[in-house]
């Protein structure tokens, strides 16, 4: 069966901002207008057809990415064609909790639309995004909303985005009016007026510039024209030249600017009425298909050797897993991208981390949760299985007889984690199934085993991403549950080169065990990781024992020498040592490397490290004092103080451990004013008196345990 729509009116676009901007709204005006809802649904009502979950609609936000599909033929920009236009949309979370969920969409979309509050403009989940968007390269255009109500105004949030993300935003179009007077826009390209008289309507009055905002809209066109024919030198020269461009050859200029991911359109308005209208012409007119991003690179499973996909139905089937989710109905659903190549239902794929074949049972594509069954899917198609067993995020399906292995998605690691016990006995099973279940759907959520206290270990990105993981176990798989307080993701490294000679023998009245090795410890830069490196040589201990002596290491790393956290970002060079050809085993030299981490390590100045976070704080300015001595007495380090608006805006990194139930100190000390947003930024050395508390309280626990 052919595909119904081809694959050059296919658009797979993401709808990305900071908390409260207005996605969820800017899709539901989307869905709206182009007749796949009739009715557009309130955030705050719980009314909205992406933000499907129990615990979305009582909170009024976006916890996992929803995928929607719609329709729409462009009305005014046609540079694209007069035909209609499939969209497959993402609407992902604004809160930095959820990050995970723009990571992973971003990685699979073709384009997106950043959408910013006008009473705000740029803010801090707004950088975090656009800085996910450029790491995958993907084009994007600015949509201003809210500019309609008070506070709103497009001129000073686009100014903000020239300050904070990139000058190279330029406006398409510009509003008519100011805040609620706002009653449509002036197209820059055609130099024409769509107005409205209620952002319901569902028609544009389409006239002339009016006459007062004629010199402003002839010199924004001038600044878009000079950026944009710089993408095209044929249309520089003509420029130059001093000749006029036609619609046509602006619009492909605009066009080829935006597929470089360098240069963004910019709209504005009211992201639930008409003017969305002008969003997917804009979409679907300079967002790229799939064939414009062109073909995907994988390499080859058993050589390494590079292989090319290109985006088109006769190519060998390549589809990246991307997301797994449980559905109530259907149970275990696999979101993928495909990237080349067709797939019918019934048929087998290959999953190239594990090797194994999957069968294709039902494929379905998403409404938000509504399900339609589909036979086949073709390249540019966004979809999900119903029920595979061994995919997960990042994993590559491709065709069984032509594997290939497509580059996976890597993650953030958690920050905060907490102890978490069932409520009964018949709730333990259960709680185990559920938090395996959640942890397969959420790579940023991480589920261990504390080996002193047995208790389960849970971790996130943040107090609200565990809320929901525990309302989540209570709802969806009627696990009742205690949780203890939250805890710092510590970890350990050191600050200096060091060496150690570890020699494990043990004689046991048969054949004993043998195992010398010399390591050396260095650090390395913060989030590099960890090294091994092999300097042996002349053969003092055999090929054979050099993994061990790793396995060691990275096992004794994971509990470091302090404190006991995790040792981070250093390198371990294995560069001498000796062998018994009868004693020597795998175990020996095992146990051998492991020690010998330990005490390098000690010798090595360790220091413990805590997850610093980027705070913003917005507040009036009669509590700024209080807010900034608050923020000192939490070890704060104040970056930068600005205005908005009538508020005062505080940005400062200030260590996690110091900022458990903030937002309840803050409403209390501005009479529920003012307001924060919080974001890992990086980790750093504890203080000597913190660092020496924290060691105190571990000894404290282990003690305790009878330790």
């Amino acid at each position: 069966m052919p595909r119904e729509y081809p694959i050059e009116v296919t658009r797979n676009i993401g709808i990305i901002a900071h908390i409260d901007a207005g996605k969820t709204t800017v899709t539901e005006g989307i869905l709206f207008n182009t007749g796949m809802i009739h009715k557009i649904g309130a955030v705050h009502e719980g009314e909205t057809t992406t933000d499907w979950m129990e615990q979305e609609r009582e909170r009024g936000i976006t916890i996992t990415a929803a995928a929607v599909t719609c329709y729409w033929q462009p009305r005014f920009i046609k540079l694209a064609g007069d035909v209609k236009h499939k969209i497959n949309i993402i609407d992902t979370p604004g809160h930095v909790d959820f990050t995970v969920e723009v990571e992973r969409s971003l990685r699979v979309l073709d384009g997106a639309v950043t959408v910013f509050d006008g009473k705000m403009g740029v803010e801090p989940q707004s950088e975090t995004v656009w800085r996910q968007a450029d790491k995958y390269g993907v084009p994007r255009m600015c949509f201003i909303n809210k500019i309609n109500q008070t506070g709103g105004d497009f001129y000073k949030s686009l100014d903000s985005i020239h300050k904070r993300l990139s000058p190279n935003a330029f406006p398409i179009q510009l509003p008519i009016g100011f805040e609620k007077d706002i009653c449509g826009v002036v197209d820059l390209i055609n130099m024409k007026s769509y107005t409205y008289k209620d952002y319901k309507d569902k028609e544009f009055t389409i006239g002339e510039v009016p006459a007062d905002m004629l010199e402003k809209a002839k010199e924004y066109r001038h600044r878009l024209l000079e950026k944009v024919v710089e993408s095209d030198d044929a249309l520089m020269e003509k420029y130059l030249a001093g000749q006029e461009l036609t619609e046509q050859e602006f619009l492909s200029a605009i066009r080829k600017a935006v597929q470089s991911a360098t240069f963004f359109p910019v709209l504005g308005g009211d992201g639930r009425g008409i003017i969305v209208q002008t969003v997917l012409d804009a979409v679907t007119n300079f967002l790229p298909s799939p064939i414009d991003r062109g073909e995907t690179k994988g390499h080859d499973l058993k050589t390494g050797a590079e292989i090319i996909r290109k985006p088109n139905d006769n190519e060998p089937f390549t589809a990246l897993a991307f997301k797994i989710a449980t559905d109530p109905f259907v149970g275990r659903l696999c979101f993928f991208r495909v990237y080349a190549g067709m797939l019918e239902a019934g048929s087998y794929v290959l999953n190239a981390r594990t090797g194994d074949k999957e069968r294709v049972g039902r494929i379905v594509r998403m409404r938000a949760d509504q399900r339609d069954e589909v036979k086949e899917v073709f390249a540019g198609d966004i979809c999900a299985l119903v029920g595979p067993k061994n995919t997960f995020t990042g994993d590559t399906l491709c065709d069984v007889e032509k594997p290939v292995q497509l580059e996976s998605i890597k993650f953030a690691e958690p920050v905060i984690s907490m102890a978490i016990e069932p409520k009964t006995k018949a709730d333990q099973e259960k709680m185990g199934i559920a938090l395996q279940k959640l942890a397969e759907e959420d790579p940023t959520f991480k589920l261990s085993t504390n080996e002193e206290t047995q208790q389960t270990i849970i971790a996130g990105m943040g107090e609200l991403h565990l809320e929901i993981i525990v309302d989540r176990m209570k709802r969806e798989f009627k696990v009742e549950a205690n949780v203890g307080k939250p805890e710092v993701a510590y970890k350990e490294t050191f600050k200096k080169m060091a060496e150690a000679e570890s020699k494990y023998i043990r004689q046991t009245g048969g054949k004993g065990q043998y195992g010398h090795v010399y390591l050396r410890v260095e650090p390395l830069e913060r989030g590099k990781g960890y090294e091994f490196e092999d300097a042996i040589v002349g053969g003092v201990i055999p090929k054979e024992f050099i993994k061990p002596i790793d396995k060691g290491i990275q096992e004794s790393a994971a509990n470091g020498v302090i404190a006991g956290y995790p040792l981070v970002d250093f390198k371990a060079t294995a560069y001498d040592g000796s062998y018994h050809e009868v004693d020597s085993s795998e175990m020996a030299f095992k146990i051998a490397g492991s020690k010998a981490l330990q005490d390098a390590v000690k010798k090595a100045d360790p220091i413990i490290l805590e997850p610093v976070m980027k705070v913003e704080v917005i507040t009036p300015e009669a509590n700024m004092g209080d807010v900034i001595g608050d923020l000192n007495s939490k070890r704060a380090q104040i970056n930068e103080m600005t205005d908005r608006l009538h508020l005062k805006v505080i940005n400062a990194q200030v260590p996690l451990s110091e900022m458990f139930g903030y937002a309840t100190t803050l409403r209390s000390m501005t009479q529920g004013q003012a307001s924060y947003t919080m974001e890992f930024d990086h980790y750093a050395e504890v203080p000597k008196n913190v660092a020496a508390k924290i060691i105190e309280s571990r000894a404290g626990i282990n003690v305790r345990k009878g330790m």
